[in-house]
């Protein structure tokens, strides 16, 4: 890429106001599951099927919404949407913290669900906005690291709150930054390059005009109908849903599962413990993406991946409970090898279909992804309540995984993947 699109100033403007607001949205979204380890269930009369029901319903709301939101930050403002979602999934995210009773934890949840729904196809459309080709992988990377990367501080931070306060008062102070950053957020962000005051006017050209020459090559697409129907999409949405099975039932519940093993280590414990797998996830994902944009190849960096995580988690259960630490080494492994391949993951969409189909592409499999996250973090909670351990849910996990694998293998690579001459400086 022209070196005069200044990509370096994009990065140092634009990843970390992305990766800071997609991070307060996994806060306010993953915090539940140490409320679930540290007593909410008995403090509110939850049984365990209702509490696997409860950690799934965000995933139904966070569903119907994706594909309207995408419309709207596509069609209109990514800025403006993003702002009035900060406040409102801060407010829900504190509001929990003073339910009494499983009615209104369930609106709750279900709500935030709606309000965080348009967070992540919004902000793909936003790095489309701003990154060409041969950086893609690498923007979506930094932006999905506010996954792993705060559920590692989380992990640490809310087991510390919950054993000094209690899980009331660990939802309410951690919805309040969101609604700090919301504020931050609206004078910060640009929806387009053509509004940033710090490019200058050649680097605003040259960065519109390398995003131009990139559309050239894709086919044409009408509208969202003919995009959805597409085979390609309709395998990544399958592929999306079985993928974040296992993404959703690890994170919902592997603070419980390690607080449920016969070490019955304390909620401190319990944090640090469920950080690792995060920690190695985030070297993973930015060691995947920076390979997948130097080779510009997507679905090598995304198969053989899933295929690993799914092979931890039988592996896991093939060790089984009385053998923790070595069960728990093979947990880090799978939870690491399912978040490397987002970035290159979420690469895909964008070199396949043209700018004014791909975003609506993106929420549909993003909206599938959310599907899978609610079956997943649902009947992983129902297996563990049912037999009494985690040896079934591994198994289901693991083979969603396989699924996973199996679909990315069979999607055709479109030609507009190849990078155009010219772009593979950049």
């Amino acid at each position: 890429m022209n070196r005069s699109t200044n990509a370096l100033k994009r990065w140092w403007y634009i990843m970390p106001v992305v990766f800071i607001t997609y991070s307060l949205a996994y806060l306010d979204r993953a915090n539940f599951s140490f409320a679930s380890a540290a007593g909410i269930n008995d403090d509110l009369g939850i049984t365990k099927g209702i509490s696997s029901l409860l950690g799934a319903l965000f995933f139904l709301g966070y569903f119907f919404f994706q594909i309207p939101g995408a419309i709207y930050a596509e069609r209109r403002s990514v800025k403006k949407l993003i702002f009035v979602c900060l406040i409102l999934w801060g407010g829900c995210a504190s509001l929990t913290g003073i339910v009494n009773n499983i009615p209104m934890l369930a609106a709750i949840r279900f709500i935030l669900g709606v309000v965080e729904a348009a967070v992540m196809p919004a902000m793909l459309i936003y790095i489309s906005n701003w990154f060409t080709q041969s950086e893609r992988s690498r923007a979506n990377t930094f932006l999905i690291l506010g996954n792993p990367v705060t559920v590692l501080w989380m992990s640490v931070v809310s087991g510390y709150l919950i054993q000094a306060f209690g899980w009331r008062e660990m939802f309410i102070f951690e919805g309040i930054p969101a609604v700090i950053w919301a504020f931050c957020w609206w004078f910060i962000a640009k929806d387009k390059p053509a509004q940033a005051n710090w490019l200058s006017e050649s680097e605003k050209s040259a960065l519109q005009q390398q995003l131009e020459r990139e559309q050239q090559g894709i086919k044409a697409v009408r509208n969202y109908g003919e995009a959805f129907r597409s085979r390609n999409v309709i395998l990544l949405c399958i592929q999306y849903f079985a993928w974040s099975i296992g993404v959703y039932g690890f994170v919902l519940w592997l603070p419980s599962i390690i607080r449920g093993s016969s070490e019955h280590f304390g909620m401190v414990e319990v944090g640090w413990l469920s950080s690792v797998p995060y920690l190695a996830a985030t070297i993973a994902m930015i060691v995947v993406s920076w390979a997948s944009d130097k080779m510009h190849n997507r679905k090598l960096f995304v198969w053989p991946l899933l295929l690993i995580g799914g092979l931890a988690f039988i592996g896991s259960w093939a060790v089984g409970a009385d053998h923790f630490w070595i069960s728990y080494t093979l947990l880090v492994v799978a939870g690491a090898a399912m978040y490397a391949p987002y970035g290159p993951f979420f690469a895909i969409i964008p070199e396949m279909l043209p700018r004014n189909v791909a975003g609506g592409a993106m929420a549909l499999i993003n909206s599938m992804g959310a599907l899978g996250s609610f079956f997943g973090s649902w009947f992983v909670g129902y297996l563990n309540g049912a037999t009494g351990s985690p040896s079934a849910s591994y198994i289901f996990m693991g083979v969603a995984l396989f699924v996973s694998v199996w679909l990315t293998l069979i999607v055709k690579p479109a030609k507009a993947q190849q990078v155009p001459a010219g772009a593979r400086h950049a």
